[in-house]
Parts: C-alpha cells; structure tokens; sequence
C-alpha cells in the first residue's frame, strides 16, 4: 500500500502531511493527514493518537481546526486524521443525505448490499491504515502505543473500536460522541442502512453501540471483544468524554449521553464532563483539544 504525500505543512515545529493510499478494505483511494511533532526523527520513535472526525467531515477538518497539534508537539505525540469513509465508489444514493453514504459510514463493516462490499471503515481503521502507517514511518511511529479519540460519529467510532479492541489502544476520549447509536436517529438509519433491520440484525446493532458495549466491557472486566487480540487488565473502562450542554445535537437526542453514562456505572475510569455553554463545533473541540492531548499522554508516555 504506497503512500503519495500531496502536501506538507509546517505546524507548531513539526510538519502535517497530507496522504493518499490504496486500500483494499475499502476498495477505493483513502486520504488522511499526518502531523509528525519535531521529536519524531529517524532515530526516536513517537506514540501515535487517531482522530476519528464526525458527519460530513474529512480528515482535514480536525488537522485544521481541532489545534491538537498545539499540545501534539510538546507531548511528542503524533496525530492521524483519517477520512470519514469511502468516496467517489458510485453507490446508489450514497451521496443523497448528510448523515448516510459518504462522510458517514459510522466507523463500522457494512454487511448490507450495497455497501458491503466496501463500506469497511472499521476494517480500514484497525487494519488497512495502521498497516501503511507503520510500514511509511517505521523509524518515526511506535506501533506499540496507539491511541484513538473522536467527535459526534467519530467519537462513537472511537468508543467502540477500542471497546472491541482494547489491546489494541492505550487510551480512548471522545467530544459528543454519538453514545447510542441504536437508540437516536442517526443511529437507527446507519445502523438500518449498514447492517439491515433491528429485528433481524439486533446483534450487529448491539455490537457496534457504545453503551451496549460498556455494558459488556463491564460485564468482562475489560476482557477483550471479538475483534481484539487478548485481554484488558480487569479495570473497566477507562474514557474522556466531553458534552457541550448547548450542543443542539444533544438537545435533539442524538448523543444520549446519559444512556451511555447509566450503562458505565459502577466504572471508575468513566468520566464525563457537560461543558457549560459549548455546542457541537470545532469551537467547543479546540477549546479542550489540549486536555484530551494530556490525558492520552499519560497512558501513551507514562
């Protein structure tokens, strides 16, 4: 899988780049972007953080105005922002609504013709991407420590994919994230278009719901997932979740974060914090861009 860098910006002292590869999970051409802080070089490898954007975006939206690279470089952290789905794949329809089809495939493996074949994001998140990554920089990113944080989709892409991978992560954090997704609007047509109905992929929906998840993750003491490769520490779950109590997205029922928050109790490590006044917008991410940088930090550096 070769990478073509179409652009390299310098930030904050170290450089973001901008990629494009092939990958065979999504069938179709994939761009993300790279920030490399100055403490990468070929002789000292840094931890690496992903950034799982929401509805509609790219991965060009957090890497120019979520200003993670700001605590990025005085951590030594790196940070991946990865497209939001497939593009330019002609389905049907894919392109008709904001919130389904391009620039929302909800981080999931469609299993529904006619995305299944290459609505594969998770797939792609935890496969296709690590692997161009590591193999491009070998020398500047350490495949041992990796971490994933997201906002509204992503941030639900992020929860889930570490739920079911914990092995595979250091840390997790999230900004609005969409916490139950079978349970909003959203959800209920991604969930429908992706998977098919409730009724008769209940499983599918389930498994890839945060809440219903941490129910889980709970129930196992951290114990790995189907699509993980080993066992957490017995700890629960341990998550950096920010809501803005202005969020219209929250006020219409889209995040539920409360679901996601009855279905956590009893774990110590969950913690989520309703943010006076902020909404649902780069503004609001920005703002506490730097404290989620600190908080993977400790689990990526420590």
């Amino acid at each position: 899988m070769s990478v073509k860098t179409t652009a390299t910006i310098a930030s904050f002292g170290g450089k973001l780049l901008k990629l494009t590869h092939d990958a065979p999970s999504t069938k179709c051409n994939m761009a993300f972007n790279l920030y490399l802080p100055p403490q990468a070089s070929e002789s000292r490898k840094v931890p690496v953080l992903i950034y799982l954007a929401g509805l509609t975006c790219t991965g060009d939206n957090g890497a120019e105005k979520g200003f993670f690279q700001h605590a990025a470089s005085q951590k030594g952290i790196a940070i991946v922002y990865p497209d939001t789905s497939p593009r330019g794949l002609n389905i049907p329809g894919e392109d008709t609504s904001f919130d389904f089809g391009t620039g929302a495939s909800f981080y999931l493996d469609a299993t529904k013709p006619p995305y299944s074949p290459s609505y594969k994001m998770s797939s792609y998140i935890t496969s296709d991407l690590p692997q161009t990554l590591f193999s491009t920089f070998p020398n500047q990113l350490d495949s041992s420590r990796v971490s994933i944080m997201g906002h509204s989709m992503g941030g639900h892409g992020a929860l889930t994919l570490f739920m079911k991978n914990p092995s595979r992560y250091k840390s997790v954090s999230a900004f609005a994230p969409v916490a139950n997704p079978m349970n909003c609007p959203w959800g209920k047509k991604a969930f429908e278009g992706y998977f098919g109905s409730r009724e008769e992929c209940g499983g599918l929906w389930s498994g890839n719901d945060a809440t219903e998840l941490v129910r889980g993750f709970a129930d196992r003491g951290g114990e790995e997932g189907k699509e993980g490769e080993g066992k957490g520490k017995g700890k629960g779950l341990e998550v950096l979740i920010d809501v803005g109590t202005e969020d219209n997205f929250y006020k219409q029922g889209q995040l539920l974060p409360e679901n996601f928050m009855e279905a956590a109790r009893g774990q110590d490590g969950v913690k989520v914090r309703f943010q006076e006044g902020y909404d649902h917008s780069y503004h609001f991410i920005s703002t506490f861009a730097d404290e989620h940088v600190a908080y993977h930090a400790k689990y990526l550096l420590g």
